[in-house]
């Protein structure tokens, strides 16, 4: 009698520079929006898992901060993150798109010819190229990364990621599931509630605001029919305190209406939420706060 085919279980990290599409990438393969999307830079501060279950599989990504220089300690955490990511993966995909050219970031290409995991690298945003210049672009890659397998995509019209989905299980190395089947990240409901409040941010105020917040979820209750949320938008400055509140209070009432919808419809159940700001100096650059915020372990 033969034996049933083993179960497979792997971490599948994603890791690329800034507004390649990575977090698109990820909610398209999970089938869930986990990872915020804007179409600002470093709109992904936090290293956030996605879980997909099969009946023999299970399919644990990872998506990153976009690869940058850092600038102040925040971002020396985010990429401490994407370092972990690179260490850690049993499968790597690496994201560009057809705008950004492969000589960007050489010591993280570099350390991608090195790793001993298969490499998946995938060119999105193809609905924005021709098939001549997406020719040109798979040589280019296939010569500064040769060993890894080119898979070009349109994660935001979701082309071509059944067969780079199909690689990735094909890929997964016989393991029993490092996670409960019936859960789908490793994140908590505070975690997704900062998230879509940070989002809002990201998307309503422009030059260094969002750059300069950080979404705090002092209270999460849950009542028998909604969720009470209170959330402290923290900024570095007294200005940015009244940019974020605006006048009359009109700033902050948009962003906490539309983060309340979309937080209705992830949580699948109404939401009372507060939201208020505070003057936080310098936190990006505080190790106490950067623990606070969770950037920090232990």
């Amino acid at each position: 009698m033969s034996k049933p085919p083993a179960h497979r279980s792997g971490f599948v990290n994603i890791v690329g520079n800034p507004n390649v599409g990575k977090s698109t990438l990820m909610n398209g393969l999970v089938g869930e929006k986990l990872s915020i999307v804007t179409a600002k830079a470093q709109t992904t501060r936090h290293r956030i898992m996605g879980i997909v279950n099969g009946p023999d599989y299970q399919i644990v990504y990872s998506d990153t901060p976009g690869i940058l220089k850092p600038n102040y300690k925040l971002q020396e955490r985010m990429m401490d993150f994407v370092d972990i990511a690179m260490g850690d993966a049993d499968i790597m995909l690496y994201v560009t798109d057809v705008v950004e050219t492969g000589a960007k970031n050489e010591d993280y290409l570099e350390k991608i010819r090195r790793i001993n995991i298969p490499v998946l690298l995938v060119i999105n945003k193809i609905d924005l190229t021709n098939q001549q210049a997406l020719e040109s672009l798979v040589e280019q890659w296939q010569n500064l990364l040769p060993k890894a397998e080119i898979f070009p995509v349109s994660a935001l019209e979701k082309f071509n990621l059944d067969h780079l989905f199909d690689r990735i299980v094909a890929l997964l190395p016989p393991s029993p599931p490092w996670y409960d089947k019936a859960v789908f990240t490793d994140r908590n409901l505070r975690f997704f509630a900062s998230e879509i409040i940070r989002e809002k941010i990201l998307l309503h105020y422009a030059q260094e605001i969002p750059y300069c917040t950080e979404v705090v979820i002092e209270e999460f209750k849950e009542d028998t029919d909604m969720y009470r949320i209170r959330a402290v938008i923290h900024v570095m400055r007294e200005s940015q305190k009244g940019i974020v509140i605006g006048a009359k209070g009109n700033m902050l009432k948009k962003v906490g209406t539309q983060a309340r919808i979309d937080m209705e419809s992830f949580f699948e159940r109404k939401v009372f939420l507060e939201l208020f700001v505070k003057v936080n100096p310098n936190w990006r650059e505080d190790k106490r706060k950067l623990k606070q915020f969770g950037y920090i372990e232990g």
